[in-house]
């Protein structure tokens, strides 16, 4: 068992005892945050790469692992980044195995320590292939944090092929799922989303 078994929300609905609200935006009206050189200069290589592509790595790497790297850069490394790690939770109810991305509340970048934004790939392009996942990986985040005896709150996700982007939070057992899809590009939006789940408390 793993966060990868969740293939459907109604399953990883009823392992844990979920309320889920479907809606409109819950993120505020947030500046967009114009991308770095660095960034800006690596998308304009990649992205017409990954648009005619469509494998799972290019988009993982050509877009969504540079779009991550830009939060902790704009939020100057007070954040850090973890991709195809290990986070075993609890494995007794499938909350192990490898997450895509984790963005952590914390400057520590050998161990996961504060997770606070869980980023799934989507699978096939399709993004609700991975809500499941992110749900479930959302989940642990929230178990971890409550056993570290931290003050995070609320978790983020987003499901991603990178040029479409969907978010959600779990605040206590109450998850709700923003039903729109913001496109990449505008890069600077997105990333503005970004920046502000990282931080958001």
């Amino acid at each position: 068992m793993s966060y990868s078994q969740f293939k459907t929300i109604s399953s990883v609905k009823t392992a844990f005892n979920l309320t889920v609200i479907e809606g409109d935006r819950f993120l505020p009206e947030i500046e967009p945050i114009e991308p770095s050189d660095i960034l800006s200069g690596y998308l304009q290589e990649s992205l017409p790469i990954v648009a005619t592509s469509g494998s799972e790595k290019a988009r993982s790497e050509g877009i969504i692992y540079p779009m991550l790297l830009e939060v902790r850069r704009q939020l100057e490394r007070q954040v850090s980044l973890f991709s195809g790690e290990e986070f075993n939770v609890d494995e007794s109810v499938g909350l192990n195995g490898i997450c895509d991305f984790l963005l952590t509340r914390s400057t520590e970048v050998l161990e996961i320590e504060a997770p606070v934004v869980v980023v799934v790939e989507a699978k096939k392009t399709e993004l609700k292939t991975g809500f499941g996942q992110c749900i479930a990986e959302m989940v642990a985040a929230q178990q971890f944090n409550q056993a570290q005896n931290n003050s995070i709150s609320t978790i983020y996700g987003s499901v991603s092929n990178g040029i479409q982007w969907q978010f959600l939070t779990l605040a206590q057992s109450t998850l709700t799922i923003d039903l729109n899809v913001y496109p990449l590009p505008p890069v600077a939006q997105i990333l503005g989303y970004l920046v502000w789940i990282a931080q958001a408390r």
